[in-house]
């Protein structure tokens, strides 16, 4: 074997590599959306997240993406550790389809029919159909088949690339003695840790034993060891990606290494009597690309088969080795770990915002509240969640702009957009929240009160804001642009009911039936009502623009006022509905 060789071999390795990687990151934002659904949804029981974790993996291509998805999943609360052990379980083997795929170069015969099913028949047509999607296709989603296709193609390449240059290996003695030395158990075991721990990826490993293996030196009886410890070295990125998190978040991390630690000393315990009373010929046959795919499958179904009944002793192991803090742990709220799946971010950060929209709502109502039944505690629990608010909107913009800098499709950058902008108005409406509780202490301290007809007009006026909230935040909870539609005629309203009132005010004034100091109290209230629609009118605005794709919310704003049948009807509607007497 020449230096030219070992290049050649290298550059191969580097090709699959990248390809492994380029194709489970396009399939990942292809899929991405969903995957979340899947993972939050879909875990409830054990064979639900043994299937879900399964059904991920497959389609990422990575049993460690899947694993460090979970412990982020565990760390903000949205999976429970149980709910973990069963998708890592489903994890595992779902790695497995990475070598089936690379089983295909060991296809031999004259056949037509099997010539095609050859990666170096087919994977130059699915280079040819990704290179045309990805650089003559505008749409997002085909971009990301067209990259899924380029990356399986680079993958295969790099896989033929590395099997043709590894054939001088064949010749080398100390290739074979290698090998030779793998057939024991332990050693064998350990090479398949280091070099899965290195590269950080069991289906990557697997794939560079099927290119050693066309050599015809590797037997299965150095396969079988090293395979089983490819699962242990995979755990290193899920233990690194547990570093800084919750104990439930290590405990996952721990489960999944206990998992396949339990699982590859049961079956190499097996496997070393079996070897050492039968010694079956097998064992010394040279290793085939299907072959080694069969074993990695039956380890991991068989590591599932013993430990899944186990399940819950798992999680006691966790929960004894992994002691709780003498203080209560509080879950991170947006884990700085799913970054790397901008799709999964961002859903984690559309719960938060629910919960920041939630405070924003239960803020104005108390604030509203407040102005005709003030008592120190609701104040008090208005300013709390203006507070919580603002922590929100601190760690949610801090994350926002960390995924920035991911490579975001076109929709999920969308997605962050209509989340900043968004964030900002529920911010705003808190703060308003605030000016009116003050108003109504200014009002208690004072010893000022309104007049029955002020009240009356404030009532109308406060319908129409909480009316107005409310069809905004759930709008934007769902997403939803039709009910979103519904908000710029009621803010239209309110707009025209706050000058209304305010001239109401001053003939009430001019009359004597209002004080001077409560009509600056009247004024202040006025205008905070009527920004709070306002911020509430961007939010409906956002969620719109989203549905069209169109992030100029004013230009969305203006447009939905011109020659609209809808919008006129919706405004009469609300006009009625809240006309003063």
């Amino acid at each position: 074997m020449s230096i030219f060789d070992v290049l050649t071999m290298l550059g191969g390795l580097c090709l699959f590599l990248f390809g492994m990687t380029l194709m489970g990151q396009a399939l990942e934002r292809r899929a991405g959306g969903r995957l979340r659904s899947l993972l939050g949804k879909m875990t409830t029981g054990r064979l639900a997240g043994f299937f879900t974790g399964l059904g991920v993996t497959a389609v990422i291509q990575s049993s460690s993406a899947t694993t460090v998805m979970v412990v982020g999943f565990v760390n903000s609360g949205l999976m429970t550790l149980r709910q973990a052990i069963n998708v890592i379980m489903g994890a595992n083997v779902g790695t497995t389809v990475t070598a089936w795929l690379l089983s295909l170069g060991g296809i031999s015969g004259d056949s037509i029919w099997v010539r095609l099913l050859k990666p170096t028949s087919f994977t130059p047509v699915l280079a040819l159909v990704g290179i045309i999607f990805f650089m003559f296709c505008k749409d997002n989603k085909k971009k990301d088949t067209g990259t899924v296709l380029l990356g399986f193609a680079t993958l295969m390449f790099g896989m033929e690339t590395m099997s043709s240059a590894v054939g001088g290996l064949a010749d080398v003695p100390a290739f074979r003695q290698l090998f030779i030395t793998f057939q024991n158990p332990a050693l064998g075991l350990l090479a398949g840790a280091v070099l899965t721990a290195i590269i950080q990826s069991s289906s990557a490993s697997v794939g560079i034993l099927q290119a050693l293996a066309v050599t015809g030196q590797v037997s299965y009886g150095a396969a079988i060891p090293i395979i089983m410890g490819q699962n242990i070295g995979t755990c290193v990125t899920a233990l690194l990606s547990s570093v800084g998190a919750n104990k439930n978040a290590k405990r996952a991390a721990f489960v999944h290494l206990s998992f396949n630690v339990i699982g590859s000393v049961v079956l190499l315990t097996a496997y070393s009597i079996v070897r050492a009373i039968f010694a079956p010929a097998i064992l010394g046959e040279a290793a085939t690309l299907p072959g080694i795919a069969v074993i990695h499958t039956a380890f991991n179904l068989l590591c599932v088969a013993i430990l899944m009944p186990m399940a819950p002793l798992l999680e006691k192991l966790a929960l004894r080795v992994i002691h709780d803090a003498p203080a209560p742990e509080h879950e991170t709220e947006l884990d700085e770990r799913l970054l790397a799946s901008p799709a999964l971010a961002l859903g984690q950060c559309r719960e938060v915002a629910m919960k920041m929209a939630d405070r924003a709502v239960q803020a104005l109502r108390g604030s509203l509240l407040s102005v005709t039944d003030y008592t120190p505690a609701l104040a008090e629990q208005v300013r709390a969640d203006e507070e919580a608010t603002d922590h929100y909107e601190d760690i949610l913009g801090t994350y926002l702009v960390k995924l920035s800098s991911q490579t975001l499709t076109a929709a999920d950058s969308e997605n962050a957009t209509e989340l900043l902008k968004a964030i900002g108005d529920f911010e705003r409406i808190a703060d308003h929240a605030v000016n009116i509780v003050e108003s109504a202490e200014e009002l208690q301290s004072k010893g000022l009160t309104l007049s029955e007809a002020a009240q009356a007009d404030l009532k109308v006026l406060d319908a129409a804001v909480a009316e107005i909230l409310d069809r905004s935040a759930d709008a934007f909870r769902r997403g939803d642009a039709q009910a979103a539609a519904a908000v710029e005629p009621l803010e239209q309203v309110v707009d025209l009911l706050k000058e209304q009132l305010r001239t109401r005010h001053i003939l009430r004034m001019r009359e004597g039936k209002c004080s001077i100091e409560a009509g600056f109290v009247w004024c202040d209230l006025l205008t905070d009502l009527e920004r709070t629609s306002d911020h509430c009118s961007n939010i409906a605005g956002s969620v719109i623009d989203m549905s069209q794709h169109n992030l100029n919310i004013h230009e969305t704003l203006r447009s939905g006022k011109l020659n609209n049948e809808e919008y006129d009807r919706r405004f009469r509607e609300y006009a009625r509905k809240y006309a003063v007497k």
